[in-house]
């Protein structure tokens, strides 16, 4: 797959603290990718670089195979996790005046900020005042202004904090709708259940470091541990629960099921197929319940992180 940005071998110091050591990160044209790390980790210096906000120390960042160039700033949308609207300006003035500041014509920028208030149901905030907005509110407006000029990247750094579930929602369905347009993401985060949801390959940094990056289902894969989670319906529950313990690596399981099953999670060694265990349990018991362990990104994170303290 073609890529959009290239980030080479990036540094960037602060006086004595390094904020990014050598961090490199490719992302393909057409994919939401996800930028993860706890607070202070260096994600946001990363955002800042892309933006050319501020340059970095050593490195390299390409942009549809050019090295990064000023100019290239009107093919970026940033949505920043710090707001930035004017407070005391209109919602569509300030609309307005943005969109001409990304090159588009009063005519254009009008016609398009029509079609995205009326997909999101705000036109009736176009006279209102920023203030008068809660901070959900303005988030919604930013994200029109982010997405308007139809650039090539679009950057979201913590995208749903201020949303409520229901606002959240239409803003996951609109970034999936733009990247079914053809549209490149990098969204940044520390939440994870929305790495789950959106994105097709993430990286993780942590402590000015990336630790991993890849395809999240190719990670999952690298995570997984061959173990099952299973329900099972017998007459002597105990004894067959002593039968497993000597035979495999055993452990509690807590999936929701409409049966009263005894629920075990199996860890199976590398060389031992699940449809050798299928058939083994078939003779102890009727197996309602049988599903691989497929590790979560916040499984994920938390390991890696741990494992790299």
């Amino acid at each position: 797959m073609e890529n959009l940005l290239v980030a080479e071998n990036i540094y960037k110091r602060f006086g004595g603290y390094t904020a990014l050591n050598n961090v490199s990160i490719t992302i393909p044209k057409g994919s939401v990718f996800g930028l993860l790390g706890p607070n202070g980790a260096g994600k946001t210096t990363f955002i800042r670089i892309i933006n050319q906000i501020t340059m970095p120390d050593e490195g390299q960042v390409y942009l549809d195979g050019r090295p990064l160039h000023p100019e290239d700033i009107q093919h970026i949308g940033y949505l920043p996790e710090e707001r930035g609207l004017y407070k005391s300006m209109k919602v569509g003035e300030q609309a307005l005046y943005l969109a001409r500041l990304k090159g588009l014509s009063k005519a254009e920028a009008k016609q398009r900020l029509q079609y995205w208030f009326e997909k999101l149901e705000i036109t009736g905030w176009w006279d209102k005042k920023i203030q008068e907005l809660s901070k959900g509110m303005a988030q919604k407006v930013q994200f029109v202004i982010t997405v308007l000029h139809n650039p090539k990247l679009l950057i979201f750094d913590e995208p749903f904090s201020g949303f409520d579930p229901v606002n959240a929602n239409i803003i996951k369905r609109e970034i999936l709708e733009l990247k079914e347009k053809g549209a490149t993401i990098l969204f940044s985060t520390h939440r994870m259940e929305s790495v789950e949801e959106l994105c097709d390959y993430m990286a993780l940094i942590n402590k000015s470091n990336k630790l991993l990056d890849g395809k999240v289902s190719e990670i999952k894969k690298e995570y997984k541990n061959n173990t099952f989670e299973v329900g099972l319906e017998c007459e002597h529950e105990a004894a067959l629960m002593t039968e497993l313990q000597e035979k495999f690596k055993v452990g509690a399981a807590h999936f929701k099921s409409i049966n009263d099953d005894l629920k075990v999670s199996i860890q199976l060694q590398p060389h031992e197929n699940p449809n050798d265990l299928i058939q083994y349990l078939l003779t102890k018991a009727r197996i309602n319940h049988f599903v691989e362990v497929i590790p979560s990104v916040n499984d994920i994170f938390i390991k890696t992180v741990t494992h790299n303290a």
